[in-house]
């Protein structure tokens, strides 16, 4: 049986293939960053793939995201008779699902050890402690985690409860007074979307710790997930140091 071909648009998904099967993939995003050197075809961004370029590469499937890919962009790729592999992920366990139903069924590849591995990890997670935080993605204008997300759903783990998990929007635009008079003991800061850092960010939260996180071990479903729960976290507690 030949190999499929794969084009991906979402950097996470291009890590999870690229980590368990790289001769697969003949095209991915600006945005795919990892593994570093990744020799393959770019076709533009997450949000205005070239969708010329991928029906040019002759991919047997085109893996996405209903959240980082657009509906028109992913409609033009079925017009065009590809097979588009669509995932949704808005907490841990859909993840790992996801994960699962894009390498093994999508790619016909053996479940990879790094999942399992993963799973594992997350499994003995215990919590760093218990506090109350705003999670800023975004500055000019100010955006939070809201409800429903991947990312409110790692931190939760690790013991820290978003002020605004129950608003009613995924990711609301807050004005800079309400975040900081939010009652939150703490507020996370990740390096993506947005590029927080030391100076970046924290100087906007007088007064409060503020845990400076690596955004794909945050944000990104894949092989990153091994490593998260180490990785923030450290961040969780050096910001309490």
């Amino acid at each position: 049986m030949t190999a499929p071909r794969v084009v991906s648009l979402v950097p996470s998904l291009t890590e999870a293939v690229a980590a368990t099967a790289p001769e697969l993939l003949v095209g991915a995003t600006d945005w795919c960053s990892h593994p570093a050197g990744l020799a393959v075809r770019r076709i533009g961004g997450t949000k205005n793939p070239d969708v010329a370029a991928v029906i040019g590469l002759r991919p047997d499937l085109v893996i996405a995201n209903e959240e980082e890919n657009r509906a028109p962009d992913l409609d033009a790729l079925r017009a065009a008779g590809l097979h588009v592999l669509v995932t949704e992920v808005r907490e841990l366990s859909g993840a790992f699902r996801e994960l699962d139903r894009v390498l093994v069924a999508g790619c016909g590849l053996a479940r990879p050890a790094w999942l399992d591995a993963a799973e594992e990890a997350w499994a003995g997670v215990v919590p760093v402690g218990r506090y109350r935080a705003v999670i800023p993605i975004w500055r000019r204008p100010w955006m939070v985690l809201g409800r429903d997300t991947f990312a409110g759903d790692l931190l939760a783990r690790l013991g820290v409860t978003n002020v605004y998990a129950d608003h009613p929007e995924r990711y609301p635009k807050t004005p800079l007074p309400e975040l900081v008079g939010s009652g939150s003991d703490l507020v996370v800061l990740p390096d993506e979307p947005y590029a927080f850092g030391a100076g970046d960010g924290p100087e906007a939260f007088p007064g409060m710790p503020a845990a400076l996180v690596d955004g794909r071990h945050l944000t990104w479903y894949g092989p990153s997930l091994v490593a998260a729960p180490a990785v923030l976290s450290g961040a969780l507690r050096a910001a309490f140091r």
